[in-house]
């Protein structure tokens, strides 16, 4: 973890009170994905925070990870009505059916895709051209919370059967897996990320 010591300037919505939070904006947030079962992980989650805030569900993550098989799809997608009671009386995760029986259906929405395209993370790029989109924000006000590609993207996904992913969810998951980089130009992740993708490439 980087020091404190206030060399280092982070997007103004980071609480550094938090460490969670702390640890996944300057480890995790905008970090090119490119792992399927990451993708899964990130759409569910970002379809659980829908109504909440994000320090909520990160605060719950390692529990999701367990009552969910590691977000392990092929697991997933044929949970039982059984599973689903029993994940709906387990404090680790958020316990809305909606969206646990989302997670389940978008699961077996996410097999298909693999199946069609090779893999999810080939499908989700496609939305940005293959490479992150890079925006310029100065202000956290100026982030938007949605944008026309997670419009498309968030269309083409409820065309396939997802739920929970409407336009906000969707660019919210966009900026989690690094399909877009909205950082603040003055946070040192800003540029330490387009390095990482320069390097990648």
């Amino acid at each position: 973890m980087r020091s404190e010591a206030g060399k280092n300037k982070r997007c103004s919505w980071v609480n550094a009170d938090d460490p969670l939070l702390l640890e996944y904006h300057d480890r995790e947030w905008g970090v090119p994905v490119h792992s399927d079962r990451k993708h899964f992980e990130a759409l569910t989650l970002s379809g659980a925070q829908a109504g909440l805030n994000w320090s909520l569900v990160l605060k719950k993550r390692e529990g999701y990870r367990l009552a969910f098989d590691k977000f392990d799809t092929e697991k997933v997608a044929f949970y039982s009505e059984k599973r689903i009671r029993s994940l709906l009386a387990d404090p680790q995760v958020i316990r809305n059916r909606m969206k646990i029986e989302a997670a389940v259906r978008n699961g077996r929405a996410f097999l298909k895709i693999q199946e069609e395209f090779g893999g999810f993370d080939y499908y989700c790029w496609r939305f940005v051209g293959g490479r992150p989109k890079l925006n310029r924000w100065k202000l956290a006000r100026q982030i938007p919370a949605t944008s026309t590609e997670s419009e498309v993207f968030s269309k083409d996904l409820k065309q396939r059967g997802f739920s929970f992913v409407g336009p906000t969810v969707a660019y919210a998951y966009m900026q989690a897996v690094g399909l877009v980089n909205d950082h603040l130009v003055d946070c040192f992740r800003y540029q330490e990320i387009l390095g990482e993708v320069a390097h990648a490439n």
